[in-house]
């Protein structure tokens, strides 16, 4: 892999990892398993400190609205519609990496209380770590760039490199849902406001 993030593969099993290693994790779920759901398994990998911060794909059976939400509110941070292959996985994990406004991987940004270090993948609040996943953190990094400017949600699934295969626009709604949550929770209150019928800007005041 290019650049100073490593990507932990573990082929999982209903039991639990079979095989982590030092790195991110990136899961890729099946929507039916042999022993349980994909969705179960989404559960489980969120309950399990190991693998709490790993960035979940599950993947589809069907192109189904419901599933996706779903596969959302289990825990999984994205989806993909199978079967997939390796070349499938790889072009994933790539635009999971490198995805996103093409910024310098040491940029650090500063936005009043708020910092963002690209290298680390860390943002703070007032020196507070905020508590983010991949996808949100690429989210309030693409806001901090476009401050008080009204983002389609075209403009932040293109900012996350997720047009292909396509993400449901809704899916977006999601990741500002949680990313809203983490930010109230270090007190940073509503920053990221929405505006009806177009999309979403981020109140740098």
């Amino acid at each position: 892999m290019h650049g100073e993030t490593r990507y932990a593969f573990a082929r999982l099993y209903p039991d639990g990892p079979h095989r982590l290693v030092e790195g991110p994790v990136c899961a890729f779920v099946d929507w039916v398993m042999e022993d349980l759901s994909g969705l179960e398994m989404c559960r489980r990998l969120r309950a399990d400190k190991r693998t709490a911060e790993a960035h979940i794909t599950i993947v589809l059976d069907e192109d189904d609205a419901e599933d996706k939400r779903r596969a959302l509110k289990a825990g999984a941070d994205d989806y993909i519609l199978g079967p997939i292959d390796r070349t499938a996985v790889l072009d994933r994990v790539m635009a999971l990496q490198w995805g996103g406004a093409q910024t310098s991987v040491s940029e650090i940004l500063e936005l009043g209380e708020l910092t963002i270090d690209a290298a680390a993948l860390q943002a703070r609040w007032a020196g507070r770590a905020l508590d983010l996943r991949p996808n949100e953190f690429r989210l309030l990094r693409f806001f901090a760039q476009n401050p008080d400017r009204v983002l389609t949600r075209a403009d932040l699934i293109a900012a996350l490199g997720k047009q292909e295969p396509p993400i449901d626009e809704r899916t977006v709604d999601v990741w500002i849902g949680r990313l809203r949550r983490a930010l109230r929770a270090m007190g940073a209150g509503d920053r990221v406001r929405t505006v009806r019928s177009l999309g979403y800007v981020y109140d740098s005041h």
